[in-house]
């Protein structure tokens, strides 16, 4: 499938895969910046895109950020957004990361989504798991 990009930046590094048959694309930050411990921030791609409805852009972590313990805030863009895409990121280590212009961030994943219909109901059917949680299937 091929989607339609725009750069709104001169310098941005447009996303890209990093081998073949890799699921996400690398985002990469066109700032240089230190979250310190318990902040956020948002990392801005200098990118649009467009892709047909069906499918959602959703921007997942990256290794290498979370196993520094760095996590993404929420992430999924509709095939209808064009404006500029962006990582949120939290710091939720002990210790301040800084972030360098060029490193990847973050990865996106292109996928297909279902647009349902909801259906109010009374009562929803049996199943194996039923109300089970956290844990519903015991530990081993």
């Amino acid at each position: 499938m091929k989607i339609k990009v725009k750069k709104l930046k001169e310098d941005v590094k447009l996303p890209q895969y990093a081998h073949p048959g890799d699921v996400g694309m690398d985002l990469y930050s066109m700032e240089t910046i230190t979250i310190k411990p318990g902040e956020h921030s948002r990392l801005w791609h200098g990118f649009a895109l467009e892709f047909p409805e069906g499918f959602a852009a959703i921007v997942m972590d990256k290794s290498s950020i979370s196993k520094a313990g760095l996590g993404h805030m929420g992430g999924v863009f509709d095939a209808g957004y064009r404006g500029e895409y962006n990582t949120h990121l939290v710091n939720l280590s002990d210790k301040s990361y800084t972030i360098e212009k060029g490193d990847k961030v973050s990865q996106l994943v292109i996928v297909p989504v279902s647009i349902v219909e909801l259906e109010e109901v009374k009562e929803l059917s049996d199943s194996s798991r039923g109300e089970g949680a956290f844990g519903s299937t015991g530990r081993k």
